[in-house]
């Protein structure tokens, strides 16, 4: 297969589930096929870093793209520049000039069997339909995470314009679902809830993987009491899900077990989250490089999330590093773990730190969970296995297009050579129109 993949936001370092995910689906099936990459890269990014990581694809493209940071002049312009259009701010921002000339200059130039829109983000600069079937790797189901939001907040004129976004995310996702060829889902949850979405949707799941190999049981001794999360601290659910840890929570268990610490670990903490440094026992480590270490200290790690959707890659890292996990049903949602098996559900303050207070005085309970934990990524999820399921949609989805084209064109199909020349569906009776293409200009 020849791909064209187009991701957002950048891939290397791999400092966010997203990246985890896209970047070893991509170094997986660039082992067989012919993969281009078309992403971008900002302040942080290691664009020459990723051509090294990805050398086994043909091409590897990054534009530089500074995404409007929340408090920025150009974030400002963004959301005014939203109001009047049917985008919603968080897609608005993503449409990049640069990357979809590029496409299309891709697209002109190459005989591509299929393009990989990555996230909800990539579709808003990739023509659909087109002449080359779309598939969209939908990480999370978006308008999910506004609306969680949207729940959550306290302040009316806060939870107004939550409301606004989450809705109209979720307009802009349903036409993206229709127009593509096939949506892949992360878990099963996601993929009922983008099919139902709306009439004509394709919607597939995949697992999500973990390196069994970079994340392993280091050896280290744990430090007594310390409470764990990881994840980008740039990203409103993860900053809510420790502030609310923080002011909820961590004092209940401190009250039972006063040496408790708690460690957030991740890339670009906002100055809301840098603030909870002053607590008590709180540590806020901004970026590293490596977050195995921080990891590895951990007596239990915490998954405190009260919004997002997708699934927690995060919690699959820790329990191939063999640690007991807590976490909320949203935290661990979609992924195919048994509460009281392979970690903890909790999904009030009190249930939350009751469960963490019982693994601190219970080690060995905390053994039996980490290892049960590290035995069920070990066996079901590491990314070939994940990678291979990927593989076999898109397969599908070429061989689907291809045969739509030809009943359209009144090809005796009984004669259909190579599943290259055999694919795709009709829709019968549907006129389908660019319905991007003069925002994409």
């Amino acid at each position: 297969m020849r791909i064209l993949w187009v991701k957002m936001g950048g891939l290397w370092p791999a400092t966010t589930g997203g990246r985890v995910r896209s970047l070893n689906t991509i170094s997986e099936l660039a082992r067989s096929h012919q993969v281009t990459v078309i992403t971008t890269h900002g302040h942080g990014d290691d664009p020459d870093g990723l051509k090294q990581q990805l050398a086994h694809c043909e091409r590897v493209l990054s534009v530089p793209y500074a995404v409007p940071k929340r408090g920025s002049a150009a974030f400002a312009a963004s959301v005014a520049g939203s109001w009047f259009s049917h985008y919603p701010v968080d897609l608005w921002k993503w449409r990049v000039r640069d990357v979809r000339r590029e496409v299309r200059a891709a697209l002109a130039k190459s005989d591509t069997d299929l393009v990989v829109a990555d996230f909800l983000f990539a579709a808003v600069n990739v023509r659909m339909p087109g002449d080359v079937p779309v598939l969209v790797f939908a990480h999370n189901v978006e308008y999910l995470i506004w609306q969680r939001l949207a729940h959550l907040e306290s302040s009316p004129w806060k939870r107004a314009l939550f409301e606004m976004e989450w809705r109209k995310v979720r307009a802009c996702e349903r036409d993206v679902c229709r127009r593509a060829d096939l949506t892949i889902a992360v878990s099963d949850d996601d993929k009922e809830r983008l099919a139902e979405l709306g009439a004509g949707i394709r919607a597939a799941s995949i697992p999500t993987g973990v390196d069994t190999g970079y994340f392993r049981p280091r050896g280290a001794a744990e430090v007594p009491a310390r409470l764990v999360f990881s994840g980008s601290m740039d990203w409103h659910p993860n900053e809510d899900a420790v502030c609310y840890f923080v002011d909820t929570i961590l004092p209940r268990i401190r009250a039972e077990a006063p040496a408790a610490s708690f460690t957030i670990v991740g890339r670009n903490p906002s100055a809301r989250v840098r603030e909870l440094a002053a607590q008590p026992g709180v540590i806020v480590t901004g970026t590293i490089g490596d977050v195995r270490p921080a990891i590895g200290e951990a007596s239990v790690y915490v998954v405190p999330l009260r919004a997002g959707s997708g699934t927690r890659i995060k919690i699959f890292e820790a329990l191939a590093m063999g640690k007991a996990v807590v976490s909320t049903t949203v935290g661990a949602e979609g992924l195919a773990l048994e509460s009281g098996r392979h970690f903890l559900a909790a999904d009030t303050p009190h249930d939350f730190a009751n469960a963490v207070i019982r693994l601190l005085r219970d080690p060995a309970r905390r053994q039996v969970l980490g290892d049960a934990g590290r035995a069920l990524v070990e066996a079901n999820y590491s990314w070939p296995m994940v990678a291979r399921e990927f593989e076999e949609h898109c397969e599908k989805v070429i061989a689907e297009h291809a045969y739509a084209g030809q009943a359209v064109r009144g090809v005796d199909l009984s004669r259909a050579g190579s599943p290259r020349h055999r694919g795709a569906r009709v829709v019968a009776g549907e006129h389908r129109e660019v319905g991007w293409s003069h925002h994409h200009s």
